[in-house]
C-alpha cells in the first residue's frame, strides 16, 4: 500500500492498523524513487500528480516522520518496501524518519527488478546493510527481510526459492543485520509449499545461527482468479498454509488482483478474511518433513558458498558459473537456461537445470518449455481456482463464512470500486 499525497497515506496505514486482525502496516515507495529519478518523483509531486507509491526522498524524513507520529511501531511497526536494487539513499532517509524495517536483498532486489549489474548490486547492499546494522534510533535493531522465496513471484521451483533465502540470510549476517526474516511466495500445490516451508525453517535454524529470523508468506504472486469465490478461495489456502507451517506474517491479495490495484477497503477485507481463516487452522504436524526440498536447497546452498571469501562474492561467481539460475528470468547475469514445468499434480518441477549441481527430474521426462506452455502454466492457479469443480475438490476446506465474505464483493471482482 503506498499513496503519493501523506493524508492518504495515513488514512491506509490508520485502516490497516485498525483492521480486525494483527497487522503490521506498509509503506510502499513509487517507481520513480525506487529506480533513482528523484527529479522525476519531484516534478510529479510538485504538479500534483498522483505517483504508484510514497515518494520518500521527495517528501523527505521531516514529512514523513510526521507522517507516521501518531503510530506506536512497537504494536504496529511500519515496514518501507522499495523493490531497488540501489537501496543506500533510500535506507538512510528511512531510518532518519523513524522506520527501521525493511526488505529486499543483493540478487532478489536485482535480477527481477533491474539491469544493475548484479556485482553492482552486491556492492551497494553490503553498504546499505551496514547502515542499517548501525541504526541505534527508535524501533531498533533494523529489520530485513529477504524477498528470496518470492523471485519473479512463481515458477521457480521451491529448492531455489529457499536456498536464496538462506544465501540472502548470510549475507545479511556477515554484514551484520541479526533481525531478519525469510519469505515464501505460495506457489502451485499445498502440499508442496508445506514441505517447502517445513525445508526452509529446517534450514534457517541449521545455518542462521546468531540471527533472529520469522517467515513470511506471500498469496499466491501470479494470474490471480477473476471470481470472488476463486480469489477467497486461493488467499484462504495461503492463510492455511501459514498457520500449518508456523509461520508468523502473511501478505496478502485482495479480490481485485486480477484487474487493477485494490482500495484501502478491499485490503482490509482482505487482511480480515485471511486473520479469520488463520485463526480456524491449527498449526500441527504436517506430516511433510520436505526431506527432497532441503537436500537440494542444501546442495545448492553449500555450492554457492564455495565459490568466494564473502557471501557477496559467492553469490556473483555463482550466477557467473551458473550454479544458481533463475527459470525465465532475463537479467543479464542470469544464466537463463534452467526450466520449471507443473506437473499433472500442480507440483512444480525442473524440466532442466542448466548448470546448477542439481538433477532435474522432469514430468514424463518433458525437458522443453514452449512459450505456450509458459502462458499456460502461469494461469495454473487462475483456473484452478475459478473452476466450477473447485469447492467440490476433496480435501479442500471451504466453510460456510466463505459465502458471507465472499457476498462483500460482487461476482466479478473487477466491477468493485
Amino acid at each position: 500500500m503506498g499513496f503519493s499525497d501523506p493524508a492518504r497515506m495515513v488514512e491506509g496505514l490508520r485502516a490497516v492498523r485498525d483492521a480486525t486482525a494483527e497487522t503490521v502496516g506498509t509503506i510502499t515507495l513509487d517507481s520513480f524513487t525506487r529506480t533513482g529519478d528523484l527529479h522525476r518523483a519531484r516534478e510529479q509531486l510538485l504538479r500534483g500528480t498522483a505517483l504508484n507509491g510514497f515518494p520518500l526522498l521527495a517528501h523527505g524524513a521531516a514529512r514523513t516522520r510526521e507522517l507516521i507520529a501518531e503510530f506506536d511501531q512497537s504494536v504496529f511497526p511500519i515496514q518501507l518496501r522499495h523493490g531497488s536494487a540501489r537501496p543506500y539513499d533510500i535506507f538512510r532517509e528511512m531510518l532518519a524518519a523513524g522506520i527501521a524495517a525493511t526488505e529486499g536483498g543483493p540478487v532478489s532486489y536485482c535480477l527481477p527488478y533491474s539491469r544493475e549489474p548484479l556485482a553492482a548490486a552486491v556492492a551497494e547492499w553490503s553498504r546499505s546493510c551496514e547502515l542499517l546494522a548501525a541504526y541505534e534510533g527508535p524501533g531498533g535493531p533494523a529489520h530485513l527481510e529477504t524477498f528470496g522465496g518470492c523471485m519473479l513471484g512463481q515458477l521457480c521451483p521451491p529448492s531455489l526459492l529457499i536456498a536464496l533465502n538462506i544465501l540472502e540470510g548470510l549475507f545479511f549476517l556477515q554484514h551484520g543485520i541479526r533481525d531478519i526474516s525469510l519469505s515464501y511466495a505460495q506457489q502451485t500445490n499445498h502440499r508442496q509449499d508445506i514441505e517447502a516451508i517445513t525445508a526452509l525453517r529446517r534450514l534457517a535454524r541449521e545455518r542462521l545461527g546468531g540471527a533472529s529470523w520469522h517467515v513470511t508468506v506471500y498469496t499466491s504472486m501470479g494470474l490471480y482468479p477473476v471470481s470472488r469465490r476463486g480469489a477467497l478461495a486461493l488467499l484462504g489456502e495461503s492463510a492455511r498454509l501459514a498457520a500449518l507451517t508456523g509461520c508468523e506474517r502473511l501478505i496478502v491479495k485482495t479480490v481485485a488482483e486480477a484487474f487493477r490495484i485494490p482500495t484501502v477497503k478491499e485490503n482490509v477485507q482482505a487482511l480480515e478474511w485471511a486473520a479469520m481463516t488463520a485463526r480456524r487452522t491449527a498449526p500441527g504436524d504436517t506430516h511433510d518433513n520436505g526431506d527432497d526440498v532441503y537436500q537440494e536447497a542444501a546442495t545448492l546452498i553449500d555450492a554457492v558458498l564455495e565459490q568466494g571469501p564473502s557471501v557477496g562474492a559467492a553469490l556473483v561467481r555463482a550466477f557467473r558459473r551458473g550454479l544458481l539460475d533463475v527459470p525465465y528470468c532475463l537479467h543479464p547475469d542470469n544464466a537463463n537456461q534452467a526450466r520449471a514445468i507443473i506437473d499433472s499434480a500442480g507440483r512444480l518441477r525442473w524440466a532442466t537445470t542448466g548448470d546448477m549441481p542439481i538433477a532435474a527430474r522432469p514430468p514424463d521426462g518433458t525437458t522443453r518449455v514452449s512459450a505456450a506452455d509458459l502462458l499456460d502454466m502461469l494461469a495454473y492457479n487462475r483456473r484452478r481456482f475459478d473452476s466450477p469443480d473447485h469447492l467440490h475438490e476433496k480435501g479442500r476446506h471451504h466453510d460456510d463464512d466463505g459465502a458471507s465474505a465472499a457476498a462483500q464483493w460482487p461476482d466479478r471482482a473487477g466491477s468493485s470500486r
